[in-house]
């Protein structure tokens, strides 16, 4: 059966709306269904951007590429190519956050998402089906929106994290658009702003934890691979309680990947590693302070203990070269509601003769002289000038990574 025009005009995988030729146009019965004047895409390209130009805030220079997407991929990524370091930052973060937040008021479209419900197990397989549409889906972008960059527990909301991580992939990777999905898991949300909004349109209920819910992971995971056996699964942005336990689960079964985990990690060592050949000091030497001992602290601290270990340190020594500080203060052996990952990189209180002060970044910058400081907290401003000069002041070549997202201060700045 052929496919009916407006279908085609529809489909954003295969419309090119003025950039169909006269011959295609009458191929596939179009004629009278667009403008007359055939458009090559650098003249679409010129025509959008201006478009894009005209909006005043990045939220809706963000709505306007969103819709562009949905219409029109081959355009979109043309345009993003482009201009990929001026829409990077709109399409994904910062200004994600903002569409995130308000994506249950601005939702006209689903572009493409799989919605899967803990409520519905028994769709899952339906879902990712209705979601893929026939196409062979390679890469899978899944977020369970608890741990949404600097902002935390956001519901199905955080669907468009899944979305802008993809469009990343494609634009600075080549990935093909049509062999990807996005998947938000809807396990509810503690968001109580989300929970009272009569807008939301996620499940109205607490976040399911325990057994219910990795038994849900363990069906997405059945499911998807049983769909699509090529697929590689990305973890995006799920909580510090279960980031680590789902990776470490399937790392061996399928082909997968967290990006908190492992993509910070990996980028964070790459840049030390820079670091050591600027300053000529070696790996081994350094005393690294992470502050924000979640999934993405655990993950660079375990990254940059792989490296330790393979330029030829024990383990047990390599761990000496950690200090964790979390909202507790640095983090000791008896310091209560540790993860298991965070209990891999603990102190002992014989350590510092002061253990008992060591709750907060300053003091713990002042007792452990760290040559290496990193930012996960999602806390902005921590890294302080009295912080940075006293961290100056016991090393002559520090380096330091304020990684967490300004979301938050980024907004409040905009208020002042």
């Amino acid at each position: 059966m052929s496919i009916r025009p407006q279908e085609i005009l529809s489909n954003p995988f295969i419309n090119k709306n003025t950039g169909f030729t006269e011959e295609e146009r009458k191929a596939y019965h179009l004629e009278g269904l667009l403008p007359p004047k055939v458009q090559t895409i650098e003249e679409q390209s010129v025509q959008a951007y201006r478009q894009y130009q005209s909006k005043p805030t990045d939220l809706e220079k963000r709505i306007f590429l969103m819709t562009l997407y949905n219409t029109n991929r081959t355009l979109f990524y043309h345009l993003m190519d482009e201009h990929i370091v001026e829409f990077m930052p709109i399409v994904y973060d910062p200004t994600v956050a903002d569409s995130i937040e308000h994506y249950h008021e601005l939702f006209m479209n689903p572009q493409d998402a799989a919605f899967l419900s803990i409520d519905d197990p028994e769709n899952v397989t339906d879902t990712l089906k209705n979601a893929a549409g026939g196409r062979d889906i390679r890469l899978i972008v899944v977020t369970d929106s608890e741990g949404i960059l600097g902002m935390g527990d956001w519901g199905v909301n955080g669907v468009d994290i899944a979305i802008g991580k993809l469009m990343v992939y494609t634009a600075a990777a080549g990935i093909n658009p049509a062999r990807v999905l996005p998947v938000v898991i809807d396990a509810g949300t503690n968001n109580e702003k989300l929970l009272n909004d009569p807008l939301y349109l996620g499940n109205k209920h607490k976040r399911v934890r325990g057994g219910r819910y990795y038994d849900f992971i363990d069906l997405f995971v059945k499911d998807a691979t049983a769909l699509f056996p090529d697929v590689l699964i990305h973890w995006e942005d799920f909580g510090r309680s279960n980031a680590a336990t789902i990776l470490e689960k399937y790392q061996k079964q399928i082909p997968t990947f967290n990006d908190d985990i492992q993509g910070t990690g990996i980028v964070v060592l790459a840049g030390i590693l820079g670091a050591m050949n600027i300053s000529g000091e070696k790996l081994a030497d350094q005393r690294i302070l992470v502050f924000g001992a979640g999934t993405a602290g655990v993950g660079i601290s375990n990254q940059i203990l792989d490296e330790l270990m393979r330029k030829g340190l024990p383990e047990k020594e390599a761990r000496k070269h950690f200090f964790l500080v979390d909202k507790q203060g640095l983090l000791f052996e008896d310091t209560e509601g540790l993860t298991p990952g965070q209990k891999g990189f603990v102190r002992s209180r014989t350590e510092f003769p002061n253990s008992r002060e060591l709750t907060h970044l300053e003091a713990a910058v002042k007792a452990v002289h760290p040559t290496i400081m990193i930012g996960t907290s999602t806390q902005p401003g921590a890294f302080t000038e009295p912080i940075v000069k006293e961290m100056a002041a016991h090393t002559s070549r520090p380096v330091i990574f304020p990684l967490s997202n300004p979301t938050n201060w980024r907004r409040q700045k905009r208020k002042i």
